[in-house]
């Protein structure tokens, strides 16, 4: 038997740099095409994108787990697995695990991403308004 730890896959890292908080392990299922690409991504309890938006859209795919998302200007609201978003085109969010889970989605991006600076443990600590 070998187990491959998700740091060890070809496509794969561990990014708890530029654009995330935590322990955040992605995997590239499709490379940019066309505009699109699609990553499958493992948030850790609490890990979390920075604030960030897509230049025609992000749909995310909840495979398993709990986790937080929010849109500038409105509560976090709780994600698990079965669920699916859709953040329009230009609208500024982020996504993550909750504080006590994990959570495990697939990230459908449609053109440029624009980054921008983290989300405040304020913000992320405040209760979702589900």
């Amino acid at each position: 038997m070998q187990l491959i730890n998700p740091k060890d896959q070809p496509g794969s890292s561990i990014d708890a740099g530029a654009h995330f908080t935590g322990e955040v392990h992605t995997y590239m299922a499709m490379a940019p095409t066309g505009g699109v690409s699609v990553n499958n991504v493992s948030f850790t309890p609490s890990a979390r994108t920075h604030w960030h938006s897509h230049e025609r859209g992000q749909v995310l795919v909840v495979l398993a787990g709990r986790g937080l998302v929010q849109s500038e200007g409105e509560q976090a609201r709780t994600i698990r697995g079965g669920d699916t978003v859709w953040a329009g085109p230009g609208e500024r969010h982020w996504h993550g695990a909750s504080p006590d889970s994990y959570v495990v989605h697939t990230a459908i991006s449609l053109g440029t991403t624009d980054w921008s600076g983290p989300v405040d443990d304020a913000d992320y600590a405040a209760p979702p308004g589900d």
